[in-house]
């Protein structure tokens, strides 16, 4: 992380499917890069504002506890909401197909830095950077939202910080960082533009009108090798598609000291496996049977995953790229057919 301010700063094997009579289907997310990260950088003293921020994370703490201690996602929404619980939730299922092998993601909660808006309306957007967890995966950004005055804040999602990134210089938080509009100005891409044309990358690689606004990133690199791997080894007894649909609007955008901003998009993406060959079969597994509603095997397997993405958007007229700094991506729904 630089700056001389405050600053803020799944992964299975690809997709493993057996074709013969029957295609199996294994695994749940896109590997998402794993590497021991660089150190974020050291942060200017907390202010006030990041007492607030420990009170809210702790009380988020404490349902998450609660919740993973069985497995249950009946209170999660007491703190969490959107990507969040959806996440969450699925996590709890996959726990419980894989025998309690597959734990639920970690979340550390201890801040080491923080983007607070500065803002007299709602909904009300704030970014944690977090410490390193235990296990040495790379840290989070944790998006808290309040939805209204009387509302607490909650846990909107989480996105992995990606390998190499440094995060963009933002205002203090005691100053708090202005957040700009949808089509806010003076951007090498408008904020309602960034999820569309990111999806649109996904979609068509360096073939996209939009690929030389975007820098490289491991996110994207995972993405095109476990859907190349997949088609590989379906061979002509099986099809994939794969659609990227960003949402309508990003959930805030945060601007930086350079003229520049951070977005926060969602993405859903679909990831479909049809049989071609005659007779042929997808086994579903229990984690997908359990989300699909109890199918044990199908002519088509479609999984639905729920994606975070943090982005760096520079100034229009700095020369540099938009840079993808964190993304989460993870399967919440499965159907089949």
């Amino acid at each position: 992380m630089t700056g001389s301010r405050r600053t803020t700063p799944r992964r299975t094997a690809p997709t493993a499917l057996v074709v013969a009579a029957t295609v199996a289907l294994a695994g749940c997310a896109t590997p998402l890069p794993e590497p021991a990260p660089e150190p974020v950088g050291a942060v200017p003293p907390p202010a006030v504002t990041v007492d607030q921020a420990q009170r809210v994370l702790a009380s988020v703490n404490e349902v998450l506890t609660a919740a993973d201690a069985n497995r249950d996602p009946a209170g999660l929404p007491a703190r969490l909401v959107g990507p969040a619980l959806a996440t969450r939730t699925a996590e709890y299922v996959w726990a419980g197909a894989t025998g309690g092998a597959r734990v639920p993601t970690a979340l550390p909660l201890d801040e080491q830095a923080l983007v607070v808006p500065e803002t007299a309306g709602w909904p009300r957007t704030q970014l944690v950077v977090t410490e390193q967890p235990d296990d040495l995966q790379a840290p989070r950004v944790l998006v808290l939202q309040q939805a209204s005055p009387r509302e607490p804040y909650k846990l909107w999602g989480w996105a992995r910080l990606l390998q190499g990134v440094q995060m963009p210089a933002t205002a203090a938080p005691e100053e708090g960082s202005p957040e700009l509009p949808a089509d806010a100005a003076g951007l090498l891409v408008p904020p309602s533009e960034v999820g569309p044309r990111y999806a649109d990358v996904l979609t068509s690689g360096d073939a996209s009108a939009h690929a030389a606004s975007f820098a490289p990133d491991s996110f994207r690199a995972a993405i095109e090798k476990a859907r190349g791997d997949t088609v590989a080894t379906l061979g002509e007894a099986a099809t994939l598609a794969e659609t990227y649909a960003a949402a309508a609007a990003p959930v805030v955008t945060l601007a930086t000291v350079d003229g520049g901003a951070l977005v926060v998009t969602e993405m859903t993406t679909t990831s479909t496996v049809s049989v071609t060959a005659p007779g042929g079969t997808v086994s579903v597994e229990p984690f997908y049977s359990a989300l699909a509603g109890g199918a044990t095997t199908a002519s088509s397997l479609s999984r639905v995953f729920t994606d975070v993405l943090v982005v760096y958007v520079p100034p229009a007229d700095s020369g540099a790229q938009a840079q993808v700094l964190a993304a989460e991506h993870t399967v919440t729904a499965a159907t089949a057919q």
